[in-house]
C-alpha cells in the first residue's frame, strides 16, 4: 500500500506558499475599507462619553427637534454664558445639522466650563456613531481629540503646585 503524499516536497516551500497567502488576504483588506455602521441602540439613539478636565459627560443623540437637555434641565439655563452656549452647538454647525438631534446629557465633576467642553466632545463622538460620515469634518477640526489638560497636583514644600513659600533673608 503506497500512500500519495500531496505536501511540498520541503518545509521552505510550504512556508511561502502560506506565507503569501496571508500576504494576499492582508492587502486584500485593506482595500476594501468597509465604510463603517451607525452604531445605535434598540430606541434609536447613539451614545458617547466625553471629558474634559475633570468633567464627564454622557450623551445620547437622536433624530429630533433640536432639543438639548442636560442634567433634566434645557442647556440653555444650565449653561446660561453665551461662550458656553456656543461651545455646545458647535459640533453642529461643522456636521450642518444643527436642528436635526434631541441632545439628552448628564454631567458631572469640574466646573461649567470644563462641563461644557466635556458635551462638545460627547455629543461629537455621538455625532460619529450616528452618522460615520461626520468623523471627517469633527476630527479635522479637533472635536474628536480628548482636551487632556488637567489641574496640576500640588507638591510637598510648595505652597501650591510651583509656587514656593516666601522667601526671607532674615
Amino acid at each position: 500500500m503506497a500512500t500519495e503524499n500531496t505536501s511540498p516536497e520541503t518545509p521552505k516551500e510550504a512556508d511561502q506558499g502560506t506565507g503569501m497567502d496571508a500576504l494576499k488576504a492582508v492587502s486584500g483588506q485593506q482595500d476594501q475599507k468597509e465604510e463603517a455602521a451607525p452604531k445605535l441602540d434598540s430606541m434609536g439613539r447613539a451614545y458617547a462619553t466625553g471629558k474634559r478636565k475633570d468633567a464627564v459627560a454622557r450623551v445620547w443623540i437622536k433624530r429630533g427637534t433640536g432639543k438639548m437637555t442636560v442634567n433634566k434641565r434645557v442647556a440653555n439655563d444650565y449653561f446660561q454664558r453665551p461662550t458656553l452656549q456656543m461651545i455646545i452647538k458647535q459640533p453642529f454647525d461643522i456636521t450642518k445639522s444643527l436642528g436635526q438631534y434631541d441632545v439628552v446629557a448628564t454631567v458631572k465633576g469640574g466646573g461649567l466650563s470644563g462641563q461644557a467642553g466635556a458635551l462638545k466632545h460627547g455629543i461629537s463622538k455621538a455625532l460619529v456613531n450616528f452618522d460615520p460620515q461626520n468623523r471627517s469634518p469633527l476630527k479635522s477640526n479637533g472635536f474628536l481629540t480628548r482636551d487632556s489638560r488637567v489641574v496640576e497636583r500640588k507638591k510637598y514644600g510648595k505652597r501650591k503646585a510651583r509656587r514656593s513659600f516666601q522667601f526671607s533673608k532674615r
